[in-house]
């Protein structure tokens, strides 16, 4: 299969447009979670605020299973162009609709019911967005080109993080607390329809591949055959993202809360740090997917488990200092080890399935774990410091889950230079 420039542009574009949006929203509704709990989940303990507001925010990653078997069928029995462009549609609306809900001030208990609701909403749409954007690229790439295609999806998910927290960092820099309080948390929420929108736009002239237009994927039930013959790779694709699903969210959300709250920094520099961070994550990942296709995907994931294993509680006692500096250094040190297992991991999965149930299969995979895994990882921080009085003991957390990603590491087939099924 062979494109010109600007057709894999356009291609590149379409893959990672809703991811960009998707996102955003996630990473916005992470960095203002402490703001949200004290206006949605009141408490006399803020710290019991910030742990129902993270409980929220796990809820969505809850019906990423779901989200995943809805689309995942949708992509494989009607088309990767159908799921992707309702996957949009599905976060846009919700997103706005968080912007003008009002807090448990105004309308009690209904509050944060409406906003558990919202994120589970928000939750059943990023099911099928991400691991849908990343069989679309993987298929339409050439053949020594899908570790690099793969990671744009990534890159996408990591734009929109970044434009979040860049949003964030930009409204504590030019806005009191009381009015980022007040109704300045709001205006990332409203201004994500527009994200939105421009996904839309964008996926309206998507080209369907080639791959997904077989007879098979017409005879099949792709969630019956996922589970009755690619289960075996469905655990590998689960154990093979915990440490991603924990690193991740760990280090690129709940750590702006971790900075402002244990460390005592303002909140625009913790942004401000983490959005640095968050650049050098983008340049890592398509590097990272472009060396894949070069060397094999193995190596590059074996190295950075390893160095996470090794390096998880140092980095993170860097960022434990109060000088801005050493915070920095930290967080790009994982910046570097994460954005290697990011930018070599889509194309792995989406390798280890055939065509007709690539969507599906990889979709329930992956999102099962995200849910248990990365959806309560602040949760799971912020109560693991509570309880231990221990600032560090989130880097064990880190570590144990390396420890079993790199088992299923190991068990992975090497896929760089094989056939696509």
């Amino acid at each position: 299969m062979s494109f010109s420039l600007s057709s894999r542009n356009r291609t590149i574009v379409g893959g990672l447009a809703g991811n960009v949006m998707e996102w955003y929203d996630f990473a916005v509704y992470g960095y203002f979670a402490p703001i949200l709990g004290h206006l949605f989940f009141p408490s006399n303990n803020p710290t019991a605020s910030l742990i129902a507001a993270y409980g929220a925010f796990a809820a969505g990653f809850l019906m990423r299973p779901v989200g995943g078997m809805v689309f995942g069928y949708v992509g494989d029995k009607i088309g990767r162009k159908a799921a992707l462009t309702l996957s949009v549609f599905m976060m846009a609306v919700p997103t706005f609709l968080v912007g003008v809900l009002p807090d448990a001030a105004h309308i009690g208990i209904a509050a944060p019911i409406i906003m558990v609701l919202l994120r589970m909403a928000q939750g059943l749409s990023v099911g099928g967005e991400y691991t849908t954007s990343i069989v679309f690229l993987v298929e339409h790439a050439e053949h020594r080109k899908r570790g690099f295609m793969g990671s744009w999806s990534l890159f996408g998910a990591v734009a929109g993080i970044l434009l979040g927290s860049a949003v964030s960092a930009l409204l504590n820099t030019f806005l009191s607390v009381e009015s980022m309080h007040s109704w300045g948390w709001r205006l990332p929420f409203l201004m994500g329809i527009m994200v939105g929108v421009t996904g839309l736009i964008v996926r309206r002239h998507l080209t369907e591949p080639d791959l997904c237009n077989g007879s098979d994927a017409k005879k099949c039930s792709p969630i019956k055959d996922a589970f009755r013959h690619e289960w075996p790779a469905m655990v590998r694709v689960i154990g093979f993202n915990i440490v991603n699903a924990v690193g991740f969210y760990m280090i690129f959300v709940y750590m702006a809360t971790f900075l402002i709250h244990l460390v005592k920094i303002p909140a625009s520099r913790a942004l401000d740090i983490n959005t640095v961070s968050m650049v050098v994550l983008l340049l890592v990942i398509p590097s990272a997917g472009f060396l894949s296709d070069r060397i094999g995907r193995k190596p590059l994931l074996l190295f950075s488990v390893v160095g996470l294993i090794l390096f998880g509680y140092p980095l993170i006692w860097l960022m434990h200092h109060d000088h801005y500096f050493w915070i920095q250094v930290g967080q790009i040190g994982f910046a570097v080890l994460v954005g290697i297992y990011l930018g070599a991991g889509p194309a792995t999965m989406a390798e280890a399935f055939p065509a007709h149930v690539r969507c599906s299969a990889l979709s329930i995979g992956y999102n099962l774990c995200l849910a248990i895994f990365g959806g309560t990882t602040p949760m799971v921080a912020a109560y693991l410091i509570e309880k231990t009085h221990d600032d560090l003991s989130i880097a064990y957390y880190l570590i144990a889950t390396a420890v079993i990603s790199l088992f299923f590491v190991l068990k992975l087939p090497e896929t760089a230079q094989s056939t696509l099924r």
